[in-house]
């Protein structure tokens, strides 16, 4: 069984029973345009395991297999948990077709299938997708919850998405800040783009230029006129990660670009109109930001008109099987696998501290679903993230060796700075790009996954040198 698509949660389920790697080859690449993901179960007993912890949006079945038929499936499964089926087969015969039509199949077609036909299906698989996420309590963009809490943050998004006033999120590292701001975006209606910008992952220096653009001639180094992330994002949103890091005297400057809406590049005297949303955020909390001046409390009362917490991880814990669920679906639709969780697993989920919220968790069920063979057991490890709540510390056991004593220290502070490699590297003492370089071997050796990587850091950076 194989994923050729990496999914995502608009995209459509596609199951395809078939032994054919050609005819999977083709449905992988019609798949694409319609944005569906594919899992391929080339027998009878594979497409059972998928379908017995999968729904899918579209199941493509072919008649002949090793094992049996592919109308054998139907009679196993609820399709009021699944979504349209098709027999497709190089086979026809009076028979298949007279036990289709008593059951629910949509399409019953002959191969070669003409490839208008195909994106159709696909088209609305994708649709179908679209619908069953919409109409899902428990999801809202890529958030994932059904507690109390969690649904009345979703409530709040919901709400305020469409009111053009500024957002302020506050949430600790690993809490979905960034997603948060997505689904405001996404429900807010703007035409623009989305543009989000960590503004402690950019030198000080440099900020300014990023958001606000630059002339030729402006600064040693500007050979050519620049534009910054807020033309960018003219009529949609800017989200402005870790606002806090923000210098004071930049701070000034953008307190007046919001109440003028408008801004002059540097090194420029021509002001320029803006129509853009700022929605800012912070892992700080904002009162002791403001206490401590690194947040300007003028430009923290205009950037929270509307201000929205998300809980920690540890304060909806009953999210935490259907979060893990959730990751480990994506896993099994990415690599098309059927892996499950040992039965005692998600109670052992569930009682961890998640220091590192709902980001931690993930990179958690990741890790064990790379050293599972079977359904993943959850056990206590030496190597796993340890952060504790109180001190920030990390704690390592006897017997560790150092290769893993330094990845475990590199991804606990990445952990603790969000991700933030410029923070990282300037605690732990080394440069960015050895940080970057560290991260790929680790990708390469399956310990991690491609979002802990990110973008190469720019060379032309002292940070990296």
């Amino acid at each position: 069984m194989d994923d050729s698509a990496r999914a995502d949660d608009r995209n459509g389920r596609v199951l395809l029973v078939d032994d054919n790697p050609a005819f999977h080859a083709i449905i992988v690449e019609i798949a694409k345009l319609s944005d569906c993901t594919v899992t391929w179960a080339d027998s009878l007993a594979a497409a059972r395991r998928a379908t017995a912890h999968l729904a899918f949006d579209l199941l493509m079945i072919d008649l002949a297999l090793a094992d049996g038929s592919g109308l054998d499936l139907l009679d196993d499964l609820d399709l009021a948990d699944q979504g349209e089926v098709a027999i497709v087969t190089g086979n026809p015969s009076i028979e298949s077709a007279v036990r289709a039509v008593r059951a629910p199949v949509v399409e019953y077609l002959i191969k070669p299938v003409p490839t208008d036909v195909l994106v159709r299906l696909m088209d609305r698989a994708r649709d179908r997708a679209q619908i069953r996420r919409a109409a899902s309590g428990d999801h809202l963009g890529g958030m994932v919850g059904s507690s109390a809490v969690i649904r009345g943050l979703f409530d709040q998004i919901r709400r305020v998405a469409p009111l053009d006033i500024g957002v302020f999120i506050q949430g600790e590292s690993g809490t979905g800040k960034e997603l948060v701001a997505r689904a405001l975006h996404d429900l807010g209606g703007r035409s623009g783009r989305f543009v989000a910008v960590n503004c402690g992952a950019i030198a000080p220096d440099l900020l300014s230029s990023q958001l606000f653009g630059h002339e030729r001639g402006a600064f040693t180094g500007a050979v050519q006129s620049h534009s910054g992330f807020f033309e960018q994002a003219d009529r949609g949103t800017l989200f402005l990660d870790e606002v806090t890091e923000m210098p004071p005297a930049l701070q000034v400057y953008l307190l007046r670009v919001l109440e003028s809406r408008a801004l002059t590049r540097v090194g420029g005297i021509r002001e320029m109109p803006i129509d853009v949303r700022v929605i800012a955020a912070s892992n700080r909390d904002p009162q002791q930001a403001l206490g401590s001046g690194t947040l300007r409390a003028d430009l923290y009362f205009r950037l929270a008109e509307f201000p929205l917490a998300i809980p920690p991880l540890r304060d909806r814990r009953e999210d935490i099987p259907l979060l893990a669920r959730h990751f480990l679906d994506r896993l099994n639709e990415r690599y098309g696998t059927t892996r499950v969780f040992d039965p005692d697993a998600l109670r052992r989920l569930t009682e961890r501290a998640w220091p590192g919220n709902v980001r931690e968790l993930r990179h958690a069920v990741q890790r064990h679903y790379v050293l599972s063979d079977g359904p993943l057991e959850i056990r206590d490890e030496p190597a796993a993230r340890s952060i504790t709540d109180g001190d920030g510390s990390i704690r390592f056991k006897v017997g560790m060796t150092f290769d893993a004593v330094e990845r475990e220290m590199l991804l606990n502070t990445l952990l603790h700075f969000n991700n933030n490699k410029r923070q990282a590297a300037r605690s732990l003492g080394i440069t960015t790009k050895t940080v970057y370089n560290r991260l790929l071997r680790y990708r390469s050796l399956g310990l991690i996954g491609d979002e802990l990587v990110g973008a190469p850091p720019d060379d032309g950076d002292p940070a990296n040198e």
